[in-house]
């Protein structure tokens, strides 16, 4: 009986350790899995209170940070809306609507480290495509940034723009406004600008990656996807939740 009573203390210990580790492996996946939303749930807050507290920017007579981003883009290569070495291996593809406040925190929050790392480095390009699912207003400005990355300048206006952003479909998106940030970001040819912009080639770019991005089954925005040599083809990936995550998803894609 003495053996047996043995055995079975036994028994209990090791499923008492199992129960434990299955346990802190439960913990571990739902924290990987809550961190991917910390961004979202962060960003969810900030724009209650810039929405609670009848929002900023959008201001065509204070157009800030212009310094910042060009600090932040010195350097590298853009061509069209590329920005990164032509010859890096991975392509990280954002669908985003420049009204959208929640591509306005990423733009702020986790792109800029992705840029000082795989981008600089060479792993890396980000490729920006239109989504114009806010409103009307949307398309103009979608219109503006191609236009102005007909003359090298597409990420910093969009940066600028993203800076700068008023409430959405409040209609600071207009003329005046986009003027301002195409100046302040480095659009040489104003009239140039202007006329691309109205172009109809640029409005069926615009288009075109809006309707894309619905085809890759994407409905909200910012969304991303990737391509490299270590995937097949162009892959969803949805709104990874840091800068962490987004390189991970280059290194994989590497």
């Amino acid at each position: 009986m003495s053996n047996k009573r043995e055995r079975e203390k036994r028994r209990e210990q090791r499923l008492q350790e199992e129960t434990k580790v299955a346990s802190a492996d439960r913990r571990t996946r739902l924290l990987q899995f809550g961190a991917g939303a910390v961004f979202l749930a962060i960003v969810a807050v900030t724009v209650l209170i810039v929405a609670s507290s009848g929002g900023s920017g959008g201001d065509a007579g204070d157009i800030k940070e212009a310094g910042e981003v060009d600090s932040l883009l010195a350097g590298i290569p853009q061509e069209n809306m590329e920005l990164g070495r032509p010859t890096s291996p991975v392509k990280v593809f954002e669908y985003g609507d420049l009204q959208c406040p929640f591509c306005k925190a990423y733009s702020e929050e986790v792109l800029p480290q992705v840029i000082e790392g795989p981008v600089k480095q060479g792993k890396a390009r980000i490729v920006f495509r239109n989504f114009t699912i806010i409103g009307p207003d949307s398309v103009p400005a979608g219109e503006a940034t191609l236009a102005a990355a007909e003359q090298g300048r597409g990420w910093n206006y969009l940066e600028l723009f993203y800076r700068n952003q008023g409430t959405e479909n409040s209609g600071y998106a207009n003329d005046e406004f986009f003027t301002a940030v195409a100046r302040a970001s480095g659009v040489k040819n104003i009239a140039k600008w202007n006329e691309a912009r109205k172009s109809s080639e640029v409005a069926d770019e615009v288009a075109k990656t809006t309707e894309e991005a619905k085809k890759l089954g994407f409905n909200g925005t910012p969304s991303f996807a990737i391509e490299g040599p270590g995937t097949k083809g162009m892959e969803a990936l949805e709104t990874p939740g840091s800068a962490g995550d987004l390189e991970s998803a280059i290194e994989e894609a590497s």
